[in-house]
């Protein structure tokens, strides 16, 4: 699917998704996918970077391990992203922002900690501030 999408596509930074975030070893299992979310992101990464993808969505929790096995010019998008202090919800493989971009994302997914506040902009620049430090 991945080499069909680059094919037809060729201008086009195709993204793949690994992992959801909101999944973990017992979850995986529970669909059958055997391994740790680590290795599973891994394996899966490598097969959609081989296939021509030239940015993948993976959790937090992988981003250092994807960063020595795929090209640097691929782009890691990190959803997951949770402030200090803020409620997980149902996400199972979360990180802070910065610790997110320092260990190596390239763009931050961050949903329910902006748009469930009560002022999503003060939200967002607190995040934006947060990744400063």
């Amino acid at each position: 699917m991945v080499r069909a999408a680059v094919e037809a596509l060729p201008d086009t930074r195709v993204t793949a998704v690994t992992l959801l975030t909101s999944l973990d070893q017992a979850s995986a299992r529970e669909l059958g996918i055997s391994g740790s979310p680590s290795d599973i992101v891994a394996r899966w990464a490598a097969t959609a970077v081989d296939a021509g993808a030239r940015a993948l969505v993976c959790s937090p929790h992988e981003v250092t391990r994807l960063r020595s096995i795929v090209p640097s010019e691929v782009h890691l998008i990190t959803p997951g992203i949770r402030p200090v202090g803020a409620s997980a919800h149902d996400q199972r493989r979360a990180s802070t922002p910065a610790q997110a971009l320092a260990d190596g994302s390239d763009l931050l997914v961050i949903g329910r900690p902006i748009t469930g506040e009560p002022d999503p902009r003060a939200a967002a620049i607190a995040i934006a501030e947060e990744c400063r430090t």
